[in-house]
């Protein structure tokens, strides 16, 4: 991810400094494989293999991050699955996914808004954004969409607030222009300085919890 608001893309999760708390050695960060919760039935609706060129689908199923052109990757399957967790993400919410890159966390979350929700991809590189948008249209659910991301503007403050928002990109603090693009009770998942975060808005004060580390590139 070349910019701000780039392709959902991220380095393979680090060695956390608290195991415990890792979402890399958590149940939590299981790859899913059946239909046994929203996240799981989320990536059997909307395979990996419909966001990546054609010449890497076949490496589909490889646990790790995958390029996408212009700097950016598709993200570790594994990673992607614990933001989704974090984030509990129900029924005709309302979310920003800040670096929509390839399209595939749109079109998962879409899937778990469903058709009462809406979903707003940002993507900071143009030919990205085109690209994630396509693929985001072949899965037919119109209440989500891609557009090209201002520069030098985080989300989507003009469309706020938000119930859910989640970052693919790592800042090396939290983002307050994010923060107050949600909701109060708004949850926001998102990387900040090799730590996963989970971000609650209360009214004027925040609740963060931590849930171990990783990289990701950097949020400009």
């Amino acid at each position: 991810m070349a910019g701000a608001l780039g392709a959902m893309g991220l380095a393979t999760s680090a060695p956390p400094a608290a195991p415990a708390t890792s979402l890399a050695s958590s149940g939590a960060a299981a790859m899913p494989t059946a239909s046994t919760d929203a996240v799981a039935a989320a990536f059997a609706a909307h395979p990996r293999t419909g966001f990546l060129p054609p010449e890497l689908r076949a490496q589909a199923a490889h646990d790790g991050p995958l390029p996408i052109g212009h700097g950016q990757t598709n993200s570790q399957p594994r990673t992607v699955a614990s933001m989704l967790r974090l984030l509990q993400v129900e029924p005709g919410m309302r979310v920003l996914d800040v670096g929509a890159g390839s399209g595939w966390s749109t079109a998962l979350l879409a899937h778990l808004v469903g058709a009462q929700g809406e979903v707003r991809g940002v993507e900071l590189v143009p030919e990205l954004a085109r690209f994630g948008a396509a693929n985001l249209a072949a899965t037919r659910q119109p209440w989500a969409s891609i557009a090209v991301a201002t520069p030098g503007v985080l989300g989507l403050p003009d469309q706020a607030p938000f119930d859910r928002i989640l970052v693919s990109a790592e800042p090396k603090t939290l983002p307050q222009s994010l923060v107050d693009q949600l909701r109060d009770g708004g949850v926001m998942v998102i990387p900040v300085a090799g730590e996963m975060l989970r971000v609650v808005r209360r009214g004027a004060q925040t609740e963060v919890t931590r849930h171990g580390g990783y990289r990701f590139v950097p949020l400009k």
